[in-house]
């Protein structure tokens, strides 16, 4: 299947407002870059810009041009403009085969299946844009339950047939398995954030009815009767335009993935903010580490009450890496570390850049 894309010489287009010393440059950056495949925005981007995040304001971006950032793929170039005092960055098409510039607007026809250039790798994310979950903390309660397996059968394996309540005659066919897992709280409020559900696998229903019966297809983990199922979700987005939130955003780090205490660059954090703090998918924000307390070195003890010096000094806080939200939630949202100097650490802060 192909598509037809018309593609004039130059997609120009207009930095959003912002004076042109918010958005700084590389200090060796290149002034065009042909894209080629396995690239992503965020390693273009950082080619030309010491934040990446600044991305759209060297674009003429809408909100569905940043929405549906499919539309840069291998063999285009980007190219730097400085002539107007401002960076601005544009796209030049080139016709592959003679490797000279088209001239005039043309059309190219290219496949459907061809991957445009990714925000960042798809294969360090995909598995968490489907699972884990987090849910209200009593929502799996009312979810469809398995309620029996075959007979003398405890844990439930590939390929074992299930019988599931609650699933009625024309709901989804494919179904992610779950059990209730820890419980997020804010750090700072002790409010309950929702409750992270576990996948085990899943389940595809093979009749309808009261029970509805199926078949486990794949098990990430031992799966039991009473274990919930929720249906699959139908496409999940897989691509971003890097920016900064329009708010101030401040939350902390909830839990770190990949079983270590420490994270560093391309580790998957929950954070303690969501859809409701006005996060969106794409959102870079800052990871700051909370200055320590030091003991003041000018502090005269024996005569504290003629001292003009505190006891103590709090150093300011500093910032130790960056991570772009990839999934939210009402209240919690997972993000990817894409830069760290130093270890990052459950509590370190987020905020907005």
């Amino acid at each position: 299947m192909y598509r037809r894309i018309i593609t004039p010489l130059l997609l120009c287009c207009l930095i959003l407002p912002a004076m042109a010393d918010e958005v700084k440059l590389q200090d060796h950056h290149p002034d065009r870059y042909v894209v080629v495949k396995g690239d992503t925005l965020w390693g273009i981007s950082g080619r030309f810009l010491k934040d990446p995040w600044q991305w759209p304001k060297v674009w003429k971006m809408n909100q569905d041009q940043i929405k549906n950032p499919h539309w840069i793929y291998p063999g285009d170039v980007v190219v730097l403009d400085t002539s107007s005092g401002s960076p601005e960055l544009r796209l030049l098409r080139e016709t592959i085969a003679s490797q000279t510039l088209t001239l005039e607007p043309g059309i190219r026809t290219e496949n459907l299946e061809g991957e445009a250039i990714p925000t960042i790798s798809p294969n360090i994310i995909t598995p968490f844009l489907s699972q884990p979950l987090i849910i209200e903390s009593e929502a799996l309660k009312d979810a469809p339950s398995i309620i029996a397996g075959p007979e003398n059968r405890v844990v439930l394996s590939p390929g074992a047939r299930v019988y599931v309540d609650k699933i009625a005659e024309g709901e989804s066919v494919l179904w992610n398995i779950y059990r209730p897992g820890k419980t997020y709280v804010d750090p700072e409020t002790k409010a309950v954030l929702g409750t992270e559900a576990i996948y085990l696998g899943d389940a595809r229903i093979t009749k309808y009815g009261e029970p509805a019966s199926g078949t486990i297809v794949s098990a990430k983990e031992e799966i039991f009767a009473n274990d919930k199922l929720v249906a699959a979700p139908d496409n999940p987005q897989t691509n971003f335009i890097p920016r900064a939130p329009e708010t101030e955003v401040k939350g902390r780090i909830l839990s770190i993935y990949g079983g270590v205490a420490e994270a560093g660059k391309n580790t998957i954090i929950a954070i303690s903010r969501g859809e409701t703090d006005s996060l969106e998918k794409g959102h870079v924000l800052a990871i700051n580490r909370t200055g320590r307390v030091i003991k003041n070195p000018k502090y005269d003890k024996k005569n504290k009450d003629a001292s003009a010096e505190p006891e103590n000094i709090k150093l300011p806080s500093e910032r130790i890496g960056l991570a772009m939200v990839f999934r939210t939630f009402d209240k919690v949202s997972y993000a990817l570390i894409m830069q760290a100097t130093e270890p990052v650490n459950v509590l370190d802060i987020v905020e907005t850049p």
